[in-house]
């Protein structure tokens, strides 16, 4: 039965990874920052580690030694994703550790080069520590989560004015993966050893922007206007100018992100679902249905909502 290490074990993503392992029969030693009082830590399965990537490779060590798999789930910015996880990385190579699945779970960041995106830069310089590893890589692409996609940092909905918007001219298909059904496609991939040293694409559904805003009219039961906000170029301009006023990161991001699944340099090439058949991604819309997307927008701006 393989054992598998899953860092970032209680953030949204991680936890459900940690629970589609346990459903498979692996046994999961979850790295948490602070001892747990949830039921899921009875589980037989299941070994909660205390500790943190901050603490370094001597300190993680003793949780990976006999480990087969390391899945790291966490987010943060340089001195989690290049520092955090080259200290998981150094004790998963001391500790004998077969593969690592980094904490990528976005777009094909391979797919453009660097200074395009600045989060998509901090995984391809850790990307690189695995050049000279024993401990082989499996990155994980699954395109945009709707969760966020749809969420105020995007800019795609406005509840209050009633929007939709677009970038160029919203027809070519973007990669879309629920949370729920990333984590179903990780804890597959991490127990799949033909995944070493493979760049693993796998979605939920391609849909273009346009086809993404009818859906949601129809699951939130009310029209969204469809405002156009300019060419890709237009785009690209509007993240260099806030690139210049910009406080954070925050700020342009999550443009930076858009601009490469528009264009195309970020979608999902060589797409493996049928590798795992037991996995069903739902669909962009019963998973909002399902999600209370209506409430939700409803809660924002109840006046559209009447």
């Amino acid at each position: 039965m393989t054992t598998v290490l899953v860092a970032g074990a209680t953030g949204s993503l991680g936890s459900l990874i940690v629970k589609n392992l346990l459903a498979r029969g692996a046994h999961v030693r979850a790295l948490v920052r602070r001892p747990s009082t949830d039921q899921s830590a009875a589980h037989p399965n299941l070994t909660l580690c205390v500790g943190d990537l901050a603490d370094g490779s001597d300190a993680l060590q003793r949780h990976v030694d006999g480990v087969e798999v390391v899945v790291s789930a966490v987010q943060g910015g340089p001195e989690v994703i290049i520092d955090g996880q080259r200290e998981l990385l150094r004790a998963a190579e001391r500790g004998g550790v077969q593969r690592m699945i980094p904490s990528d779970f976005s777009v094909n960041l391979f797919g453009y080069g660097y200074g395009i995106n600045v989060l998509s830069d901090l995984r391809r310089v850790f990307a690189d520590a695995f050049a000279t590893s024993t401990v082989a890589r499996t990155s994980v692409a699954i395109g945009a989560f709707p969760e966020y996609f749809l969420g105020p940092v995007h800019e795609v909905l406005d509840p209050a004015a009633g929007t939709f918007s677009v970038w160029g001219d919203g027809t070519r298909p973007i990669d879309i993966t629920t949370i729920p059904d990333t984590a179903a496609f990780t804890a597959a991939i991490a127990l799949d050893p033909k995944t070493a040293n493979r760049e693993v694409h796998v979605v939920g559904q391609q849909l273009t922007m346009l086809e993404l805003h009818d859906e949601i009219e129809t699951v939130s039961g009310r029209r969204w206007e469809l405002v156009r906000r300019g060419t890709l170029d237009d785009l690209r301009a509007e993240i260099v100018r806030r690139q210049f006023t910009a406080s954070s990161v925050v700020e342009y991001v999550a443009l930076q992100y858009q601009v490469a699944m528009f264009d195309g340099t970020a979608s999902l090439r060589d797409v493996r679902n049928a590798d795992y058949p037991d996995v069903t991604p739902t669909p962009v819309a019963t998973y909002l249905a399902e999600w209370n997307f209506r409430d939700k927008c409803r809660e924002v701006y109840p006046r559209n909502f009447s």
